[in-house]
């Protein structure tokens, strides 16, 4: 049983989707309809940067989505039909895309304005996000609540056994990630981001964001979406939206999402767009699954053999 799977923010590279783009018309389509979407040349950003123009929260959602929705087109066209769908924080939108709850455009529209309310949530500057390696989740968030003093730090990301990124003020997270060490972390790693994602500092992009979310034209997705807020099985466009509504705030909680999807019965996982950091993440999950990253022309073969096992 197959499940597609898609990237977040932090994937992004210049040039990302242009060999599919050249290649395969149904990709050159996608970045065509991204542009006219938005009313702008986002394809000429994704291609050819600058890089920091590119990182900008609010161009590498779109970007993103639009690299892995080429990619998800051309294996759609292939012959793929996955069972479940799931993504990483931005990416739960491209599953959703995928699963057809939401129209492209529409889903482009609104990821670029979550990019912009969540970079306008917090100064630049004043929040920051680590990865925590080697604890596990209960002696990560010990950390975080001991080191708070009154500010915001918690898990924002449990991405797997022994990886958990934490976010919230910049003075916390540090406090926080210092504690770790005490508590027998690996490493600490401070992460390039523009603000803290998935905590209660990003209440007032929620706020934002959720009247637009509710009303954005939805369908019941046509494969079930897995989500991160709760791990659990979305069938109808009520409970899909509640749950985008929700992460803005909460926690990523990649580590259940994998896990239920391995418990229905999904054994091979095939990561739609730039990079192959979920593959890796689900490795480590899932021991004995199968993951195969899908971003370029070269990968396509692998992919095609794995549909005509």
């Amino acid at each position: 049983m197959i499940a597609c799977i898609f990237p977040g923010q932090g994937s992004q590279t210049v040039g990302m989707g242009r060999a599919l783009a050249e290649t395969y018309p149904t990709c050159r389509e996608t970045f065509d309809e991204a542009d006219e979407a938005l009313g702008e040349r986002l394809s000429r950003i994704i291609f050819e940067g600058p890089e920091e123009r590119l990182t900008l929260t609010e161009n590498a959602q779109p970007a993103i989505l639009t690299v892995s929705l080429a990619a998800y087109r051309l294996l759609e066209s292939r012959g793929l039909r996955p069972a479940f769908v799931a993504g990483h924080s931005l990416g739960e939108y491209s599953a959703h895309v995928a699963a057809g709850t939401f129209a492209f455009a529409d889903a482009l529209r609104i990821v670029r304005r979550r990019g912009r309310y969540m970079q306008e949530a917090v100064p630049a500057g004043e929040g920051a996000m680590a990865a925590i390696l080697g604890l596990d989740a209960a002696q990560v968030a010990r950390a975080c609540a001991e080191a708070a003093q009154g500010e915001v730090v918690s898990a924002a990301n449990l991405n797997g056994p022994g990886q958990v990124v934490i976010g919230g003020a910049r003075d916390a997270v540090k406090r926080a990630g210092d504690r770790a060490k005490t508590f027998g972390a690996k490493r600490v790693v401070p992460l390039n981001v523009s603000a803290p994602f998935h905590t209660a500092l990003m209440k007032p992009a929620e706020e934002r964001l959720k009247p637009e979310l509710l009303a954005l034209a939805a369908e019941d997705p046509r494969v079930p979406v897995v989500a991160n807020v709760d791990g659990r099985l979305k069938r109808d466009a009520g409970a899909a939206v509640d749950a985008l509504i929700r992460q803005i705030v909460a926690p990523v909680q990649w580590e259940a999402v994998v896990t239920r999807l391995a418990s229905e019965g999904v054994t091979t996982y095939v990561e739609v767009g730039p990079g192959s950091v979920l593959s890796g993440l689900v490795r480590k999950i899932d021991r004995g699954a199968t993951a195969l990253a899908f971003g370029t022309p070269g990968d396509l073969a692998s992919i095609e053999s794995l549909l005509h096992v």
